[in-house]
């Protein structure tokens, strides 16, 4: 019994010291992974893995070795930041494989990335030929970005010579049944004029509403649960 309760123990604080470390990091270790990004998300998960499975280390050496990698890894994010040298050595640079619309045969051996790959980075942005490609790049974290050929750009506003509209920002109310009086606030609104909106669909109860949002010039939207 002790054994497990070592192992919760350890889980329970390695889990608030890699959530402290993360939060520190950044999101980019999340959203945008490159090569030094992945190499560091593994260490953390080994050591965690080495804390609950070893029972010869303590908790003590455990929140060591984490705030230690904390430490190196916030440290080299800093020089990153500051030194363009060590930036594209550690995270690397975006590398254009297509370029006014030819393969760039070079670009893509360098990038360990064959044309089947490529097709199906290029697939998952909309495009399903290689012709329709003006510019493409792989970018630091495996994404390709992608500028099409003119004749196969969907046409903006611009485009179509139609009357430019201001852009707003949808706010969310409420979020599984419980309302975001903040969201609300600064919408402009109070919950009486909130209620008024659900009583027009005979919703008298929050708990009923799995989600709800209102943007200016827009009606208000909502979804019932099922």
């Amino acid at each position: 019994m002790n054994h497990y309760l070592a192992i919760a123990i350890d889980i329970f604080f390695g889990f608030i010291v890699l959530f402290t470390i993360t939060k520190v990091l950044g999101r980019n270790q999340f959203s945008q992974i490159t090569p030094f990004d992945f190499i560091s998300s593994l260490i953390l998960g080994e050591l965690l893995g080495n804390a609950v499975y070893d029972p010869e280390i303590n908790i003590k050496e455990v929140v060591f070795a984490f705030v230690l990698w904390g430490i190196l890894i916030f440290t080299t994010e800093m020089l990153t930041q500051k030194v363009k040298k060590l930036r594209k050595l550690l995270e690397g640079e975006p590398v254009i494989v297509i370029h006014h619309g030819q393969l760039q045969y070079k670009s893509l051996a360098k990038s360990k990335l064959d044309i089947n790959q490529l097709q199906n980075l290029l697939r998952q942005q909309g495009f399903f030929s290689i012709e329709e490609v003006e510019f493409a790049i792989l970018e630091t974290n495996g994404v390709i970005s992608v500028l099409p050929k003119s004749q196969y750009a969907p046409p903006n506003t611009e485009d179509l010579h139609l009357e430019l509209k201001p852009v707003y920002l949808p706010v969310t109310l409420i979020i599984d049944g419980e309302v975001l009086y903040d969201n609300l606030t600064k919408a402009g609104f109070n919950e009486e004029w909130l209620q008024q909106q659900l009583a027009k669909h005979n919703i008298f109860d929050y708990k009923d509403v799995i989600f709800a949002e209102w943007r200016k010039g827009k009606p208000f939207f909502f979804q019932k649960y099922e």
